[in-house]
């Protein structure tokens, strides 16, 4: 029946040998993580977790057990050194897997600070894996002082639970605006109105010019401003890069991240990928999604699509942040967008933000508003076009938008 070796053991590694599983497939299935645990849930990293509201177990997407049922091998603490094409197979430390196919769920990496400026002390954290949530929890002190580079969700999240926990906290966007890259400036400012009445001191416009430390620890920090700061740790929230260099090395078509078809394989017709990794077709161009909802969709169509399925990926991307008592719900995606609409939610602080690129609705953020958020996803997912002026009106129904 063969054999389908999956590397990488977090949302999208999970997903796909579930999945073919599920289909039926009868061969042998081996999952390789570089990670001692089983797959887990990463976004509680930075929320629930670090704030000692979810317990470890919870974190995990299935049991041992499900593994064990399902005939499904898990190499934990295992990196494959190398990939041979010609050959089909996977080198790792100590053995070779052949493979019939082969997916590469190599995820991402977080982008570091460098250690010319002092990113290399200890007591400076990124917040990607179990080991670094678990490695900074101990200095959630109350009254500790903490820097956060970067205002992105991550860093954001971030703020919210060290304020939450009672620290003091100065988080740096070295743009002009926190959320820059993702958000519309309303976006921004809701959400720095909202850490700013949690104690957040938020500078934008402003980057880390260097760290200093202590014996090896960091115990400063100079801005680009040239303001000097004492703090007891700090953590990096600039971005991540898809982790390509397997692939890389491997000879395998690279488009910012693994490059893939409409059907998720890449140059190599025996080799797959999906989830942070990798880029895909889409609306005539090619994207990269980093997103718990597109490594499991796009890992599910992968399997499908190894069991002959030759189903072709269409994302409906969806992404969401808990900040303090926020639940922000993002649908689509706001690209190119010219034109943003605010609207007030039906609750104290509730709020939504619609995208438009010219009459078209791209992208809806919704902020402790579910059914904002709900209805405008619909639409985006159903290519619907909305009037601009009845999501503009706050007299207007917005259910009534799904048969306008």
């Amino acid at each position: 029946m063969g054999h389908i070796v999956v590397v990488g053991a977090g949302q999208a590694g999970a997903a796909c040998v579930a999945k073919l599983r599920g289909l039926g497939y009868q061969g042998a299935i081996t999952m390789v993580g570089e990670e001692p645990t089983l797959p887990y849930q990463r976004p509680p990293l930075s929320k629930k977790y670090l704030l000692g509201e979810l317990a470890l177990e919870r974190l995990y997407l299935r049991p041992a057990s499900f593994y064990q049922d399902n005939q499904i091998t898990v190499q934990t603490s295992q990196r494959v050194q190398a990939i041979d094409c010609a050959a089909k197979n996977v080198q790792l430390t100590d053995q070779t897997l052949a493979y019939d196919h082969l997916v590469l769920a190599t995820g991402s990496v977080p982008r570091r600070l460098p250690a010319a400026i002092g990113g290399d002390l200890r007591g400076v954290f990124t917040v990607r894996d179990l080991a670094d949530a678990d490695a900074m929890a101990p200095y959630f002190q109350p009254g500790a002082k903490v820097l956060i580079v970067g205002g992105g969700y991550i860093g954001l999240e971030a703020a919210a639970v060290a304020a939450a926990k009672g620290l003091q906290v100065v988080l740096v966007e070295m743009a002009p605006r926190i959320l820059q890259r993702v958000a519309a400036p309303e976006t921004s400012a809701y959400f720095r109105d909202l850490h700013s009445r949690h104690g957040v001191d938020i500078r934008e416009g402003v980057g880390l010019q260097a760290l200093q430390g202590t014996d090896g620890h960091v115990s400063g920090a100079t801005l680009g401003d040239g303001t000097e700061l004492a703090v007891d740790f700090v953590i990096v929230g600039v971005g991540i890069a898809p982790a390509t260099e397997l692939a890389q090395a491997a000879g395998l078509t690279l488009e910012n991240g693994i490059a893939a078809n409409s059907q998720g394989r890449t140059s190599d017709p025996h080799i797959w990928t999906a989830g942070d990794c990798a880029s895909f077709p889409h609306q005539g161009g090619r994207i990269r999604l980093e997103s718990v909802p597109n490594a499991i969709d796009m890992a599910e169509c992968v399997a499908e699509n190894i069991m002959g399925a030759q189903k072709e990926y269409v994302p409906q991307p969806w992404f969401w942040s808990d900040q303090y008592d926020v639940k922000l719900q993002i649908a689509g995606l706001n690209t190119g967008y010219d034109r943003v609409v605010a609207r007030s939610g039906d609750k104290p602080g509730a709020a939504s933000f619609w995208y438009f690129r010219g009459a078209q609705l791209l992208a809806v953020d919704a902020a402790n508003d579910p059914r904002a958020y709900m209805i405008g996803k619909r639409l985006i997912d159903a290519g619907k076009t909305v009037p601009i002026d009845r999501v503009a009106d706050p007299a207007s129904d917005l259910k009534a938008l799904m048969s306008a």
